[in-house]
Protein backbone atom coordinates (compact mmCIF):
# COMPACT_ATOMS: atom_id res chain seq x y z
CA UNK A 1 0.00 0.00 0.00
CA UNK A 2 1.44 3.55 -0.83
CA UNK A 3 1.17 5.56 1.84
CA UNK A 4 -1.02 8.47 1.61
CA UNK A 5 0.57 12.09 1.07
CA UNK A 6 -1.24 14.59 3.32
CA UNK A 7 -0.23 18.30 3.46
CA UNK A 8 -1.66 21.02 5.23
CA UNK A 9 -0.16 24.23 4.78
CA UNK A 10 -2.12 26.83 6.75
CA UNK A 11 -3.00 26.19 10.89
CA UNK A 12 -6.46 27.06 9.94
CA UNK A 13 -8.51 25.00 7.38
CA UNK A 14 -12.00 25.24 6.30
CA UNK A 15 -13.01 22.82 3.43
CA UNK A 16 -15.37 23.30 0.09
CA UNK A 17 -15.94 20.57 -2.16
CA UNK A 18 -13.96 20.53 -5.09
CA UNK A 19 -14.89 18.63 -8.15
CA UNK A 20 -13.81 16.40 -10.60
CA UNK A 21 -16.14 13.48 -11.25
CA UNK A 22 -15.07 10.55 -12.89
CA UNK A 23 -17.11 8.71 -15.08
CA UNK A 24 -19.85 6.15 -14.22
CA UNK A 25 -20.51 2.72 -16.32
CA UNK A 26 -20.88 -0.28 -13.99
CA UNK A 27 -22.45 -1.96 -17.03
CA UNK A 28 -22.26 -4.76 -14.58
CA UNK A 29 -22.35 -8.14 -16.60
CA UNK A 30 -21.79 -10.00 -13.90
CA UNK A 31 -19.55 -13.24 -13.96
CA UNK A 32 -19.41 -15.27 -11.16
CA UNK A 33 -15.70 -16.16 -9.44
CA UNK A 34 -17.36 -19.95 -9.93
CA UNK A 35 -15.34 -23.38 -9.77
CA UNK A 36 -14.14 -22.99 -6.33
CA UNK A 37 -12.15 -25.60 -4.47
CA UNK A 38 -13.85 -28.92 -3.21
CA UNK A 39 -12.05 -27.87 0.19
CA UNK A 40 -14.01 -23.66 0.18
CA UNK A 41 -17.45 -23.15 0.35
CA UNK A 42 -19.17 -19.38 0.94
CA UNK A 43 -19.24 -20.62 4.72
CA UNK A 44 -15.49 -21.34 5.63
CA UNK A 45 -14.24 -18.83 3.10
CA UNK A 46 -12.97 -15.74 4.33
CA UNK A 47 -14.10 -12.84 2.91
CA UNK A 48 -11.12 -10.96 4.63
CA UNK A 49 -8.65 -12.94 3.53
CA UNK A 50 -10.37 -12.76 0.30
CA UNK A 51 -9.82 -9.03 -0.09
CA UNK A 52 -6.72 -9.10 0.99
CA UNK A 53 -5.59 -11.12 -1.21
CA UNK A 54 -6.97 -9.55 -4.47
CA UNK A 55 -5.61 -6.20 -2.58
CA UNK A 56 -1.99 -8.12 -3.22
CA UNK A 57 -2.52 -8.76 -6.79
CA UNK A 58 -2.43 -4.88 -7.08
CA UNK A 59 -4.35 -5.02 -9.93
CA UNK A 60 -4.94 -1.17 -11.76
CA UNK A 61 -8.58 -0.58 -12.72
CA UNK A 62 -10.43 -2.45 -10.39
CA UNK A 63 -12.17 -1.93 -7.21
CA UNK A 64 -13.59 -3.90 -4.38
CA UNK A 65 -16.03 -3.98 -1.39
CA UNK A 66 -18.25 -6.42 0.91
CA UNK A 67 -21.93 -6.71 0.26
CA UNK A 68 -23.31 -6.27 3.10
CA UNK A 69 -26.62 -8.12 2.49
CA UNK A 70 -25.03 -11.50 1.07
CA UNK A 71 -21.69 -11.30 3.07
CA UNK A 72 -19.85 -11.95 0.04
CA UNK A 73 -16.62 -9.97 -1.75
CA UNK A 74 -17.79 -7.72 -4.71
CA UNK A 75 -15.11 -7.73 -7.28
CA UNK A 76 -15.32 -5.21 -9.94
CA UNK A 77 -12.81 -5.06 -13.09
CA UNK A 78 -12.15 -2.22 -15.14
CA UNK A 79 -12.72 -2.37 -18.91
CA UNK A 80 -8.87 -1.89 -19.40
CA UNK A 81 -7.82 -5.00 -17.02
CA UNK A 82 -6.84 -7.81 -19.08
CA UNK A 83 -4.26 -10.30 -19.92
CA UNK A 84 -2.31 -11.60 -16.94
CA UNK A 85 -3.28 -9.22 -14.78
CA UNK A 86 -6.90 -10.83 -15.53
CA UNK A 87 -6.06 -14.25 -15.66
CA UNK A 88 -4.17 -13.99 -12.22
CA UNK A 89 -7.25 -12.22 -10.93
CA UNK A 90 -9.39 -14.96 -12.11
CA UNK A 91 -7.56 -17.93 -10.45
CA UNK A 92 -6.79 -15.65 -7.18
CA UNK A 93 -11.07 -15.04 -6.86
CA UNK A 94 -11.99 -18.57 -7.99
CA UNK A 95 -9.63 -20.16 -4.62
CA UNK A 96 -12.22 -18.36 -2.71
CA UNK A 97 -15.88 -20.01 -4.36
CA UNK A 98 -19.25 -18.36 -3.37
CA UNK A 99 -17.50 -16.23 -1.07
CA UNK A 100 -16.32 -13.66 -4.17
CA UNK A 101 -17.78 -12.64 -7.35
CA UNK A 102 -16.37 -11.08 -9.88
CA UNK A 103 -17.98 -8.10 -11.85
CA UNK A 104 -16.90 -6.17 -15.17
CA UNK A 105 -17.10 -3.02 -15.17
CA UNK A 106 -18.66 -1.04 -18.97
CA UNK A 107 -15.94 1.30 -18.45
CA UNK A 108 -12.24 1.50 -17.37
CA UNK A 109 -12.17 2.71 -13.98
CA UNK A 110 -9.96 5.95 -13.52
CA UNK A 111 -9.83 9.58 -12.11
CA UNK A 112 -11.35 12.02 -13.86
CA UNK A 113 -9.33 15.06 -14.04
CA UNK A 114 -11.00 17.65 -16.12
CA UNK A 115 -14.22 20.27 -15.16
CA UNK A 116 -15.97 21.06 -12.21
CA UNK A 117 -17.54 23.99 -11.64
CA UNK A 118 -15.45 26.49 -12.58
CA UNK A 119 -12.60 26.02 -11.07
CA UNK A 120 -9.22 25.81 -12.79
CA UNK A 121 -5.47 25.03 -11.51
CA UNK A 122 -2.04 26.62 -12.92
CA UNK A 123 -1.49 23.21 -14.63
CA UNK A 124 -4.36 23.36 -16.80
CA UNK A 125 -6.64 21.31 -14.87
CA UNK A 126 -10.63 22.10 -14.31
CA UNK A 127 -12.05 21.06 -11.01
CA UNK A 128 -15.45 21.61 -10.05
CA UNK A 129 -16.46 23.52 -6.44
CA UNK A 130 -18.79 21.49 -4.34
CA UNK A 131 -19.79 22.40 -1.11
CA UNK A 132 -17.84 25.34 1.13
CA UNK A 133 -16.60 25.30 4.68
CA UNK A 134 -15.57 27.26 6.96
CA UNK A 135 -12.64 27.26 10.15
CA UNK A 136 -13.68 30.24 12.21
CA UNK A 137 -13.79 33.47 9.54
CA UNK A 138 -11.96 31.76 7.15
CA UNK A 139 -13.55 29.85 4.26
CA UNK A 140 -12.61 26.86 2.21
CA UNK A 141 -13.82 24.59 -0.44
CA UNK A 142 -12.86 20.80 -0.43
CA UNK A 143 -12.17 18.84 -3.73
CA UNK A 144 -10.66 15.32 -4.61
CA UNK A 145 -6.85 14.84 -3.13
CA UNK A 146 -5.87 13.40 -6.37
CA UNK A 147 -7.13 17.02 -8.41
CA UNK A 148 -5.20 19.38 -5.61
CA UNK A 149 -2.29 16.69 -5.39
CA UNK A 150 0.85 18.90 -6.52
CA UNK A 151 -1.11 21.60 -7.34
CA UNK A 152 -0.82 24.99 -5.52
CA UNK A 153 -3.10 27.97 -6.62
CA UNK A 154 -6.61 27.88 -8.30
CA UNK A 155 -8.38 30.30 -10.12
CA UNK A 156 -12.40 30.92 -11.33
CA UNK A 157 -11.82 30.76 -14.90
CA UNK A 158 -9.26 29.08 -17.50
CA UNK A 159 -7.80 32.21 -18.53
CA UNK A 160 -6.13 32.08 -14.46
CA UNK A 161 -6.93 35.63 -13.99
CA UNK A 162 -9.15 35.94 -11.37
CA UNK A 163 -7.26 33.55 -8.13
CA UNK A 164 -9.52 31.86 -5.69
CA UNK A 165 -6.86 31.10 -3.53
CA UNK A 166 -4.19 28.15 -2.86
CA UNK A 167 -4.12 24.25 -1.87
CA UNK A 168 -3.74 23.95 1.94
CA UNK A 169 -4.07 20.01 2.34
CA UNK A 170 -4.07 17.14 0.65
CA UNK A 171 -4.54 13.41 1.23
CA UNK A 172 -4.11 11.22 -1.93
CA UNK A 173 -3.91 7.79 -2.21
CA UNK A 174 -5.20 6.47 0.91
CA UNK A 175 -7.57 9.22 0.87
CA UNK A 176 -9.11 11.17 -2.06
CA UNK A 177 -10.00 14.85 -0.87
CA UNK A 178 -7.65 17.88 -0.85
CA UNK A 179 -8.36 21.82 0.49
CA UNK A 180 -8.29 25.09 -0.82
CA UNK A 181 -8.48 28.55 0.92
CA UNK A 182 -10.58 31.19 -0.44
CA UNK A 183 -7.84 34.00 -0.20
CA UNK A 184 -9.59 36.11 -2.41
CA UNK A 185 -12.54 38.00 -0.66
CA UNK A 186 -13.88 39.13 -4.03
CA UNK A 187 -15.00 35.69 -4.79
CA UNK A 188 -18.32 34.65 -3.40
CA UNK A 189 -18.74 31.36 -1.50
CA UNK A 190 -22.15 30.54 -0.82
CA UNK A 191 -23.31 27.49 2.02
CA UNK A 192 -24.72 25.96 -1.44
CA UNK A 193 -25.06 22.94 -4.11
CA UNK A 194 -26.45 24.54 -6.64
CA UNK A 195 -29.80 25.46 -5.41
CA UNK A 196 -29.82 23.39 -2.31
CA UNK A 197 -28.98 24.86 0.85
CA UNK A 198 -26.62 22.84 2.62
CA UNK A 199 -27.51 22.38 6.44
CA UNK A 200 -25.67 19.64 7.51
CA UNK A 201 -23.77 16.39 6.72
CA UNK A 202 -24.67 12.39 6.92
CA UNK A 203 -23.25 9.06 6.88
CA UNK A 204 -24.29 7.00 3.53
CA UNK A 205 -26.01 3.39 4.10
CA UNK A 206 -26.59 0.88 1.56
CA UNK A 207 -30.11 1.58 -0.34
CA UNK A 208 -29.92 5.33 0.24
CA UNK A 209 -31.00 7.14 -2.58
CA UNK A 210 -28.81 10.40 -3.25
CA UNK A 211 -27.45 13.07 -6.00
CA UNK A 212 -24.78 14.54 -7.04
CA UNK A 213 -23.61 17.31 -8.84
CA UNK A 214 -20.54 18.25 -11.24
CA UNK A 215 -19.85 20.89 -13.63
CA UNK A 216 -20.05 18.32 -16.52
CA UNK A 217 -23.07 16.27 -16.44
CA UNK A 218 -24.84 18.49 -13.82
CA UNK A 219 -27.39 16.52 -11.13
CA UNK A 220 -27.44 12.69 -11.27
CA UNK A 221 -29.35 10.59 -9.19
CA UNK A 222 -28.81 6.82 -8.07
CA UNK A 223 -28.35 5.11 -4.79
CA UNK A 224 -25.39 3.74 -2.41
CA UNK A 225 -24.42 0.15 -3.69
CA UNK A 226 -21.72 -0.21 -1.39
CA UNK A 227 -19.47 0.70 2.04
CA UNK A 228 -15.60 0.40 2.47
CA UNK A 229 -15.10 0.09 -1.14
CA UNK A 230 -11.09 0.05 -2.18
CA UNK A 231 -10.16 1.09 -5.69
CA UNK A 232 -7.16 0.45 -7.02
CA UNK A 233 -6.37 3.38 -9.66
CA UNK A 234 -2.87 2.26 -10.82
CA UNK A 235 0.36 3.59 -10.32
CA UNK A 236 0.29 2.65 -6.65
CA UNK A 237 -2.61 4.50 -6.43
CA UNK A 238 -5.24 2.88 -3.63
CA UNK A 239 -8.06 4.74 -2.20
CA UNK A 240 -10.02 2.66 1.13
CA UNK A 241 -13.36 3.82 2.39
CA UNK A 242 -15.40 4.32 0.23
CA UNK A 243 -19.05 4.87 -1.14
CA UNK A 244 -19.83 3.25 -3.92
CA UNK A 245 -22.76 4.23 -6.11
CA UNK A 246 -24.63 3.34 -9.47
CA UNK A 247 -24.84 7.29 -10.69
CA UNK A 248 -22.81 8.37 -13.09
CA UNK A 249 -20.29 10.92 -13.90
CA UNK A 250 -17.68 12.14 -16.76
CA UNK A 251 -14.71 13.64 -16.81
CA UNK A 252 -14.33 16.92 -14.63
CA UNK A 253 -16.91 15.78 -12.58
CA UNK A 254 -14.31 14.71 -10.09
CA UNK A 255 -14.64 16.32 -6.25
CA UNK A 256 -18.14 17.35 -6.98
CA UNK A 257 -20.69 16.64 -3.96
CA UNK A 258 -22.75 13.37 -3.10
CA UNK A 259 -25.92 14.59 -1.09
CA UNK A 260 -28.87 13.34 0.03
CA UNK A 261 -31.29 16.02 0.85
CA UNK A 262 -29.77 19.25 1.89
CA UNK A 263 -26.88 16.97 3.63
CA UNK A 264 -23.59 16.64 2.42
CA UNK A 265 -22.33 13.04 2.25
CA UNK A 266 -18.85 12.25 -0.02
CA UNK A 267 -16.77 13.74 -3.18
CA UNK A 268 -16.16 12.44 -5.67
CA UNK A 269 -13.20 10.49 -6.19
CA UNK A 270 -13.64 8.29 -9.39
CA UNK A 271 -15.47 5.74 -11.32
CA UNK A 272 -16.27 4.05 -14.53
CA UNK A 273 -18.75 4.55 -17.68
CA UNK A 274 -20.21 7.68 -18.53
CA UNK A 275 -23.73 9.31 -18.18
CA UNK A 276 -24.71 7.76 -21.94
CA UNK A 277 -24.52 4.00 -20.93
CA UNK A 278 -24.37 4.17 -17.21
CA UNK A 279 -21.84 3.93 -14.46
CA UNK A 280 -20.50 3.37 -11.14
CA UNK A 281 -18.63 6.24 -8.94
CA UNK A 282 -16.42 6.06 -5.63
CA UNK A 283 -17.30 9.20 -3.28
CA UNK A 284 -14.63 9.95 -0.57
CA UNK A 285 -16.94 10.48 2.68
CA UNK A 286 -17.09 13.92 3.75
CA UNK A 287 -16.83 13.77 7.55
CA UNK A 288 -13.58 11.85 7.75
CA UNK A 289 -12.46 15.55 5.82
CA UNK A 290 -14.17 17.76 7.96
CA UNK A 291 -12.92 15.63 10.87
CA UNK A 292 -8.83 15.94 9.97
CA UNK A 293 -9.45 19.20 9.24
CA UNK A 294 -11.79 21.18 12.25
CA UNK A 295 -13.86 22.10 9.29
CA UNK A 296 -17.63 22.43 9.64
CA UNK A 297 -20.87 23.45 6.39
CA UNK A 298 -22.36 26.10 6.40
Amino acid sequence: MKTARRTWRSSRLVAAVCSLFTAAALATVGTSAAAAADDLSPASASVSEAASAVESLNVPGTAWTVDERTGTLRVFVGSAVGGDDLARLGRTTERFGGAVTVERLGGALRTLLSGGDGVYASAGWRCSAGVNVQSGSTYYFITAGHCTDTLPTWYTSSGLTTAVGPTTGTSFPGDDYGVVRYANTAVPHPGTVGTVDVTGTATAYVGQQVCRRGATTGVHCGRVTGLNATVNYGNGDIVYGLIQTNICAEPGDSGGPLYAGDKIIGILSGGSGDCSSGGSTYYQPIQEVLNAYGLTVY
